[in-house]
């Protein structure tokens, strides 16, 4: 039986990449990379350091005051309902998650940093706690804004 011919990297990737930028919100979009990382490791891509390796999946930390402000957004995202559900709580996790790195990063152990990792650590995310959990944010984050 004769042995197929190799398939070149590009063949492999390029459509994984152009379905990353065909996907409209994050958990699409990170299924697709998990899929893209885990093809790049049965290619060889080993030559990765160790430590480079490592943070592949792991939350950024951005500068403390970028990830309240990254979360306040999709707060209100999540309250004016600016998209689909699971794009929303797609939004709000990986806001959340973002702060938690952030507050860790800035050794931040105040209420709203506690709240972070409370609702990052929460799983099933209804809609009602996706509206409670952004309410209580913004409340932390913007103490003199209305409260709808």
């Amino acid at each position: 039986m004769p042995e197929a011919a190799p398939v070149s990297l590009s063949r492999r990737v390029l459509p994984l990449h152009a379905a990353l930028r065909r996907a409209s919100c994050g958990a699409p979009r990170r299924a697709l990379v998990g899929a893209a990382l885990v093809l790049l490791s049965g290619l060889g891509a080993f030559a990765l350091p160790r430590a480079a390796a490592a943070v592949v999946g792991g939350a950024r930390s951005k500068p403390y005051p970028e990830a309240v402000a990254s979360t306040k957004l999709a707060a209100l995202a999540v309250l004016d309902r600016d998209g689909a559900e699971s794009c929303l709580r797609g939004k709000l996790t990986n806001a959340l998650l973002g702060l938690s790195a952030s507050c860790e990063a800035a050794g931040e152990r105040n209420p709203l940093c506690q709240l972070a990792d409370r609702a990052a650590a929460s799983t099933g995310w209804s809609i009602a706690f996706m509206d409670t959990t952004a309410q209580q944010l913004l409340a932390l984050i913007d103490p003199a804004r209305p409260r709808p």
